[in-house]
């Protein structure tokens, strides 16, 4: 421990360790700080922070390197940096602190910090039957030529967008989302959330997409589909008001003109993509083209 002190103190003078003793609360505070340590990573997970905190530490490997290899120059641009770096890293962060800053007025956050395995996983995936649901809810918008924008959670949770709507939580049903699309009802303005097999909200607003290359024939909710598509790994189902043509986004990618096949394979592989062992045939046009 003394030299791995001594070798920081010597190349890395901003970084230093705290002293280690063994007392008869080590133990618990070592529990504590874990278990800390795991929400907080639990949370970058499930958040746009992950994405970002990955360059950060490639960032921050750069910088160890450079103290290791004793680079002078770049050295001194770092210290002298550091401050701005900091500035930068909060503002970046900044609706994520924003929002767990928030949560912690909320009096479900100590239920939330001491559920052991009870809350559900934002990583499950939805069923066969709601599979079927969204496909038959979307063909029949088609048909009817009803607008519709639906976002399928994945990964990374969809709280922030949530927000901007009107809360749902209801069981996904072809009846439930034509209803909520249909014109002139309350709720048919806005995109659908959609997590696991819950509409979990409606009426949400959506970033817009500043892709130029994008046609210009397309109105806002294609424009909106693909942006949110461009800062979450969420699926966007579009079906046009004008043409009632199905559209796809997905990693900022827009898929026009998509059939009930083609949305049914593209459904069931994000399903679960552990059991699927070859692309649909859709994709393999997006990898072709990549």
């Amino acid at each position: 421990m003394n030299t791995i002190s001594t070798w920081i103190s010597s190349h890395l003078p901003w970084l230093r360790l705290p002293s280690i003793t063994i007392g008869k609360t080590d133990i618990l505070e070592i529990l504590i700080l874990a278990y800390l340590v795991y929400k907080l990573l639990q949370w970058i997970m499930t958040s746009h922070a992950w994405t970002l905190l990955r360059g950060i530490l490639v960032i921050g490997a750069a910088v160890s390197l450079i103290y290791l290899l004793n680079m002078d120059t770049l050295i001194y641009i770092v210290n002298q940096g550091m401050s701005i770096i900091i500035i930068t890293a909060v503002v970046v962060f900044q609706p994520e602190l924003r929002r767990a800053l928030e949560s912690l007025g909320e009096r479900q956050i100590v239920a939330t910090l001491f559920s052991l395995g009870s809350s559900k996983s934002v990583e499950q995936r939805f069923t066969d039957r709601t599979i079927n649901e969204l496909v038959k809810a979307t063909m029949e918008m088609a048909r009817a030529k009803t607008g519709a924008l639906i976002v399928i959670e994945q990964k990374e949770n969809l709280h922030e967008y949530e927000r901007t709507g009107i809360e749902v939580d209801a069981l996904v049903t072809s009846q439930l989302l034509i209803n909520i699309f249909e014109h002139n009802t309350p709720l048919h303005d806005g995109a659908v959330v959609v997590r696991g097999d819950r509409v979990t909200a409606a009426t949400c607003y959506l970033p817009l997409s500043d892709n130029m290359s994008l046609s210009k024939e397309l109105g806002t909710r294609h424009r909106a589909a693909v942006g949110v598509s461009e800062v979450t790994d969420s699926l966007t189902i579009v079906v046009s008001e004008e043409t009632g043509a199905v559209s796809l986004a997905y990693k900022g990618k827009l898929d026009r003109r998509v059939t009930e096949k083609q949305l049914r394979e593209r459904l069931t592989f994000l399903q679960n993509k552990a059991v699927v062992s070859r692309l649909p045939a859709l994709w393999r046009k997006e990898k072709k083209e990549g």
